[in-house]
């Protein structure tokens, strides 16, 4: 069964372009990690600083594998330094109804 991972980021308002286009990099790597199956970005529509990504993994393990590797990448670490407060992750599972 695929895992989704959800992650949420918030950027001060005079940072919003830099934090979605850090983002957006970070996204285009991911690509090329194994498990990798597809993500979305979405931009809060009352507040452009406030960033989703939902994308799913093969495996919890390949998601965790890709955080793991890339945590000390240049464009996570941009990440870091550009949020608001601390980056949240949460792993899920799909409801099947």
């Amino acid at each position: 069964m695929s895992i989704y991972s959800v992650w949420e980021s918030r950027f001060a308002a005079e940072r919003a372009g830099e934090g979605r286009a850090v983002t957006e990099a970070i996204w285009r790597d991911m690509v090329g990690f194994e498990g990798y199956l597809s993500h979305e970005l979405l931009v809060d529509a009352d507040d452009p600083g406030h960033l989703l990504v939902v994308s799913q993994w093969a495996t919890r393990e390949d998601a965790d594998e890709a955080l793991r590797i890339y945590a000390s990448h240049p464009n996570a670490q941009a990440a870091n330094s550009l949020v608001a407060e601390p980056r949240r992750r949460i792993l899920a599972t799909r409801v099947d109804g």
